[in-house]
């Protein structure tokens, strides 16, 4: 029999409001106890006493045993998290930029206390992947994750390549629908897709990435000779979180836009739709596809996360505990489409092998290889407006970079 959750909800914005709607829907064993707010003067939909600003009336109320938390600020966010555990209480986030950071403590936190914090709304909206990567995949070899985990860069590529808008106009109908923030750079800049690739990697190899060492470049500065050349060669651009196993004790990880060719299962993941691509030894290639936008899908994943709760489910992280001795290396050389302005852009990234290059007044690209070390080095210089980069698919690596590779481990991205 399932136990009654008292709930003490953070945060009543569009996740929170989409949650409270699907929860009236439902006949759970649950009760929200109490809402904390941050504007007390803001018309609300539900009555008054339901609401606080005092986060300690919610955390040190003993009648609350579940704390759901669902604001924007990571640091308020991990406080709030870090004294709910500590108190005893379970915990369900949808804050991918804290749990990111954060991560390693919070698991040591949940260990010392007996407590439980679920997240699986923080990555990919609807999609089931935490839940995934725990259980059906938790004695996986997986080769690779990657996929279309930000549903508001997706939405501005889709109305781009599909509608023909243009850059500013697609970005700001996905602010108008609530899918892109004000400052839409945690979005369209990769932030948001890095801080849900070093989450589902923790899950995925048990290795804790800093988020800081995971390169993340995005797509506001693509342009219309970058669409042109991507529709001649009937590709699509997505931006792509991707983290792949390259050896025995190796991974690497980094978020880039990445040229989608129609037959890979990318290709026709639209506006705030996400995709997740699973690549394992056994269970081969999956493919997971859902709503990563929006009040409603994320709310979902926060109920399915709750309900999860009243049968007292936690995360084991199995592949950490095993202390596996992964680590995340840069030493690898990414293929990508590279345009610039500068002839010095080519020198300081040290692109090598060039096999295509092309060269007008206004418009200058070359596809070659770059190392991963290279482009974190200077990931500055990849955010200049005047440069655009896309990886085209392929990874090369050398014997002399890497330990002894497993057969069956040894393969290029198509």
């Amino acid at each position: 029999m399932s136990k009654k959750l008292k709930i003490g909800l953070f945060g009543f914005g569009v996740v929170g409001q989409g949650l409270h709607d699907i929860i009236r829907g439902q006949n759970l064993n649950l009760e929200v106890v109490k809402i904390a707010i941050k504007n007390p003067e803001k018309k609300r939909s539900l009555d008054a006493h339901l609401f606080t600003t005092s986060h300690d009336e919610i955390l040190d109320n003993p009648e609350i045993n579940t704390i759901v938390e669902l604001i924007d600020d990571a640091d308020a966010a991990f406080n709030i998290v870090k004294k709910a555990l500590s108190n005893g209480k379970n915990v369900v986030s949808a804050n991918k930029k804290m749990i990111a950071i954060h991560l390693e403590e919070l698991v040591h936190l949940q260990e010392k206390h007996g407590t439980s914090l679920l997240y699986e709304g923080a990555v990919c909206g609807s999609i089931p992947i935490i839940r995934n990567l725990e259980e059906y995949y938790d004695n996986e070899l997986l080769h690779g994750i990657s996929g279309i985990f930000n549903g508001s860069s997706n939405y501005i590529l889709s109305k781009i390549f599909n509608e023909g808008l243009a850059y500013g106009t697609a970005l700001k109908q996905a602010q108008d629908l609530g899918f892109a923030e004000t400052d839409p750079i945690l979005d369209v800049g990769g932030y948001d897709a890095k801080y849900k690739l070093t989450i589902a990697t923790a899950h995925a190899y048990g290795l804790f990435i800093n988020p800081d060492n995971i390169l993340n470049v995005g797509i506001q500065n693509i342009s219309d000779d970058d669409i042109q050349y991507a529709k001649e060669k009937n590709i699509k651009i997505k931006l792509v979180p991707t983290a792949r196993k390259i050896s025995t004790k190796q991974i690497i990880s980094y978020v880039l836009p990445k040229f989608v060719k129609p037959d890979d299962f990318l290709y026709n993941v639209e506006n705030e739709y996400n995709g997740v691509t699973v690549q394992a030894a056994f269970a081969d290639k999956q493919f997971f596809f859902g709503k990563g936008a929006g009040g409603h899908p994320t709310g979902a994943a926060v109920l399915s996360d709750i309900a999860a709760l009243r049968y007292d489910y936690q995360y084991e992280y199995k592949k950490y505990r095993q202390q596996n001795g992964l680590i995340n290396t840069d030493k690898v050389s990414i293929e990508v489409y590279l345009r610039y302005v500068h002839e010095y852009t080519l020198d300081k990234l040290e692109v090598e092998n060039i096999s295509e290059r092309f060269s007008r007044n206004d418009y200058k690209y070359v596809i070659g290889s770059i190392t991963l070390k290279n482009l974190i080095k200077h990931r500055n210089l990849l955010v200049n407006k005047d440069v655009f980069i896309a990886q085209t698919g392929r990874l090369t690596f050398g014997q002399q970079d890497i330990a002894p590779i497993i057969e069956n481990e040894t393969f290029l991205a198509n």
